[in-house]
């Protein structure tokens, strides 16, 4: 029995021996865990150590030398510089634009801008006064489509009167002198037509107080209103329906019974254009047309023929061998300067009988017209030619 007993014994610590390897591999690996934490853990601890040294034996090596100065207000913004800085722009950008806009302006303002033209020249007429008159309620009326009441619709009326001493008048007196010198003692020139290169020029305003101007002088006038497809200029006499177109196409035999005193004016009589015919340039070519012309030459000292704008119509080229004299009516702020070569080309290629030219819409301030008396003829727009503007 204490044989296997101690045969038990042996076999037991034969058993541990065996196991020792393992057991000193597992032991041997904690240890070196643990030495890498350690030596981990006292580096961390030394790092610490050493900050706080350092913190504790810092010194400061820095002081104030001069204490804080200055306004306790703020610094920014500074009302002046902003108001000086709002002064100078509200000054530079209006100029910079009225600078753009006279720099892409194209049209012809003043007469240097049609210096190139070598036809006579005639006249300017300043922007003064008002021609026509018209009630708010017209022009509410008509913005909306609806015809005005007789008490609303547009008076035309002629400015220059006898005696009256404006600019206007004046204006019309010298232009009535220049055409005079033109005309000179040759009493073969009777009938003046106006043309202008595009609608919106002044024309009808022009014919009716250019003729009244002559009328008020002595001479015997009578303004033709061959503006077939507009009649404007015959709203002066109240646009009656008996006219000039009823004359051409054989309704109206006499055209006597169509002539019409304006206004108050002397010696100053119209025939109007009368109702809108749907042929107007054939009615031109009319044999009546010639006749007409020549017997108003025997009874009337000068004829005023009111045209069409040229180059739209062709009314205007039937009517030109009819006329001694043409005046080429330009529109200040209307005409485009790049049209100067072609009106130029007209008086060389003599399309025209003894064109000469007058400037409409000259402002007041310009070329001595600065007497105060305010702006604008009061022109309309709205020609109906599909430019969207009225000659008047």
């Amino acid at each position: 029995a204490q044989v296997r007993a101690f045969r038990g014994s042996e076999s037991k610590s034969r058993n541990q021996i065996a196991s020792n390897p393992q057991q000193a591999k597992y032991l041997l690996s904690v240890e070196r865990q643990q030495k890498v934490k350690e030596a981990l853990y006292l580096f961390l601890l030394q790092k610490r150590e050493e900050n706080e040294l350092s913190q504790a034996f810092t010194a400061y090596n820095t002081r104030i030398i001069t204490p804080p100065m200055g306004p306790v207000g703020p610094t920014s913004p500074v009302r002046r510089n902003i108001l000086l800085i709002a002064f100078v722009a509200g000054l530079a950008i209006p100029a910079g634009i009225l600078f753009t806009m006279e720099s892409l302006n194209t049209k012809v303002r003043v007469r240097k801008d049609i210096e190139n033209i070598t036809a006579p020249f005639l006249g300017e007429l300043p922007m003064s006064g008002k021609v026509r008159k018209k009630g708010i309620r017209a022009r509410l009326l008509s913005m909306i489509g609806i015809k005005p009441k007789a008490g609303d619709v547009e008076r035309y009326e002629i400015l220059v009167k006898e005696g009256s001493r404006n600019i206007v008048n004046e204006a019309f007196r010298v232009i009535r002198s220049n055409l005079e010198f033109i005309i000179g003692k040759n009493t073969d020139h009777k009938v003046i037509m106006l043309t202008s290169m595009n609608p919106g020029s002044g024309k009808t305003f022009i014919t009716s107080n250019l003729a009244a101007s002559f009328a008020i002088k002595g001479k015997k006038v009578c303004i033709v209103d061959l503006d077939l497809r507009k009649t404007t200029i015959s709203k002066y006499v109240g646009s009656p329906r008996a006219g000039v177109s009823g004359y051409l196409n054989g309704e109206i035999a006499d055209w006597h019974k169509i002539l019409m005193p304006v206004g108050k004016t002397h010696n100053l009589s119209m025939l109007p254009g009368g109702s809108i015919p749907p042929n107007p340039s054939e009615l031109l070519y009319s044999p009546n047309m010639s006749r007409l012309i020549d017997e108003l030459r025997k009874e009337f000292d000068l004829l005023f023929i009111d045209c069409p704008p040229t180059d739209m119509v062709a009314d205007t080229s039937i009517i030109t061998p009819m006329a001694d004299l043409t005046i080429f009516v330009m529109r200040s702020g209307v005409l485009d300067r790049r049209l100067v070569p072609t009106i130029q080309g007209f008086y060389t290629d003599k399309k025209f009988n003894n064109m000469t030219i007058l400037l409409n819409g000259i402002p007041s301030k310009v070329n001595g017209y600065g007497y105060g008396y305010g702006y604008g003829y009061g022109y309309g727009y709205g020609y109906g030619y599909g430019h969207g503007k009225e000659d008047a």
